[in-house]
Parts: C-alpha cells; structure tokens; sequence
C-alpha cells in the first residue's frame, strides 16, 4: 500500500473534511480546488480605537491601577490611535517556536514570523491588550511585536505588557536588545481569512 498509516478512518475523515464523496468526485475530476490555508491558534483578540489618544489611555489605565513604566509612558505619546474601532486576533510565539535554536535579533524574529504569515502589532495594541488582559498570570512578560519608538535619547522601545510575580501588572517598555533570548514570548498580529 503506498500509504501504510491509512486507516479506514483516516480515509472517511478526509472524505467527511472535502464534504462527501460527490465532493471527492468533483476533487478527483478538477471542478473542486482545494487551497491550504495557513492557520494560527488565537491567542486573544485586542480591540483598538476604543480611546482616542495616548492621554486618554494614560487615564485608563492609571484607573485600572496599572502601572507605565518610564519607557512606555515617554512611547506612549507617540502612539498613532487607530481612528475607528478595530478587532485584531493575536498570536503568541517565542523565538524557539519560529524554529530559532539560539539568540536571536528582533528583526530575525520579526522576519520569520512575517514569512510564516503573521503580522507585526500597530503600536496600540501595547496599551490596548494592557487594559483588556487583566487576567494576566504572574511573572508573565509579553513583548509586543511593533516597529520599536525612541524613547528620551533616542534608545528604540517596545512595548511589554507584564504581570510581576507581586501581581503587579504594568505597561512596560523594553529595550529593543541587539540580542533576544528565544524563550522571549512575542505578540503578533493574525491575518483574518
């Protein structure tokens, strides 16, 4: 047999999957084309364009009682606001779950995952996911996959969105490292189909 790891039910499953034998007929004939669509596992969804500037989300989350750090505070201001409200599905993946064995630089990351068909954050997404994950468990960083904003002297920042093992939770901003360790978890953006 020139596939030994075809059972019965295997066969009816791809079968059921292409939607019956007149399916598998119309398959086998060319009038049915069937495209493999790359699939991601959401993580959560984010909605932007709920605040209107970076003020008003320094308000928010101040309310919430979540801290800004330094960093993310100065990047904060220079945040574009989406000016509608938008859903973006997220994904989450560490440097090793993109196939890196050792460190690695952010545009390494960043290209991998682009190539596999994710893509990068709008900048929004640091506070915005911040204020919509208050669920975060302990000593969880996320590092929000964006192009970096200087900070005061010009040092590249991303955001980080941290749940210490305190329970603080707080909107970070992370140096962007020549070097990231591939265990660093990345948020990105997936493409809805």
């Amino acid at each position: 047999m020139k596939y030994p790891n075809m059972t019965r039910s295997r066969m009816q499953a791809v079968i059921d999957k292409l939607g019956g034998m007149e399916s598998v007929q119309r398959f086998l004939s060319g009038e049915l084309v069937v495209k493999m669509v790359k699939r991601f596992v959401i993580w959560n969804t984010v909605t932007l364009g709920t605040y209107k500037s970076s003020s008003e989300y320094r308000k928010a989350l101040k309310a919430d009682g979540y801290c800004i750090g330094g960093y993310a505070d100065q990047i904060l201001n220079k945040v574009k606001v989406s000016e509608t409200m938008q859903q973006l599905d997220l994904v989450t993946k560490t440097a090793a779950e993109l196939g890196f064995k050792n460190d690695v630089t952010r545009k390494q990351i960043y290209d991998r995952a682009i190539k596999l068909g994710l893509e990068l954050c709008p900048a929004e997404v640091g506070p915005a996911l911040r204020l919509q994950y208050s669920g975060q468990p302990y000593w969880e960083w996320l590092h929000i996959a964006m192009e970096p904003i200087a900070a005061s002297g010009g040092r590249l920042k991303v955001f980080a969105v941290v749940r210490d093992f305190d329970g603080g939770r707080e909107l970070d901003g992370c140096y962007d490292y020549p070097v990231w360790d591939v265990d660093n978890r990345w948020v990105f953006v997936a493409p809805r189909e």
